[in-house]
């Protein structure tokens, strides 16, 4: 995964994403799944700054956070301290967790914020699935959340809601969208704009690649890789997935 737009992301994340909101949100549909398997010990991969893992963590979970940017980890082990709480975060990308953290070592591990499609051919997605189930124990939940990419594909849909901030005299502007690429890659390009005190504003763009993964081809790697009960939501409160409407390809796994 290129790590280069996440290090120049990471001062700025916590104030784009607005974790109250998601996590208000997105917990209770994480937080029925682990409870619904007895899940406790949970690697959150991709983890960004954090806060997934460490709200779990502040609800009693054993967590580790890895990622694959150090500018994220740098700012998830600040967020951890700032917490009260101990969580593990460890410099670690697809294909080389279960090297980090030592095979069927987790009861349920999370994939979110549409981390997967950084992997950017059949056989690196095959190789991060495999990964997954290698860190797994036996029945060991899965859960993954993309963009809807079936939506995305079909109709060419390249602009995402801008997203703004302030704080003091600061103010902060976020634009995500999309570059299709002719072999079938997208780009993804953020753009930061921020102004302080009424002055000029101040650009910063920053843009990573992506491979679209539709619905069938994801549910396929994982059953290669040995997930079984493959479910399939529109977005993390559960809903039904519409490929056509759905914001979110969530999936649920459980490993043989």
């Amino acid at each position: 995964m290129e790590n280069s737009m996440y290090d120049a992301l990471s001062s700025d994340y916590d104030r784009f994403v607005n974790w109250p909101s998601r996590l208000a949100i997105e917990l209770p549909f994480i937080l029925e799944k682990l409870q619904q398997f007895n899940a406790r010990q949970v690697l959150d991969v991709a983890t960004g700054t954090g806060m997934h893992a460490i709200a779990l963590a502040q609800l009693g979970f054993s967590t580790i956070g890895a990622d694959n940017s150090a500018g994220m980890l740098a700012r998830a082990r600040m967020n951890a301290t700032s917490a009260g709480v101990s969580t593990r975060f460890e410099l670690a990308g697809f294909g080389k967790l279960a090297d980090t953290f030592g095979s069927q070592s987790f009861d349920a591990l999370l994939c979110l914020g549409n981390s997967l499609p950084h992997m950017l051919s059949r056989p690196e997605l095959d190789k991060a699935a495999a990964d997954f189930a290698a860190c797994l124990k036996p029945g060991g939940l899965l859960l993954v959340q993309n963009r809807n990419f079936d939506a995305v594909v079909g109709n060419h849909d390249r602009w995402m809601e801008p997203q703004s901030y302030s704080e003091a005299e600061t103010e902060w502007i976020f634009q995500r969208f999309y570059d299709f690429e002719p072999g079938g890659l997208v780009i993804f390009n953020m753009v930061t704009l921020k102004r302080s005190a009424g002055g000029n504003w101040v650009q910063q763009v920053t843009s990573s690649s992506l491979r679209p993964i539709l619905k069938d081809e994801l549910m396929d790697s994982l059953t290669t890789a040995g997930f079984t009960r493959l479910t399939p939501y529109g977005d993390m409160t559960g809903s039904d997935f519409d490929p056509e409407t759905s914001p979110n390809l969530v999936l649920l796994a459980r490993l043989k």
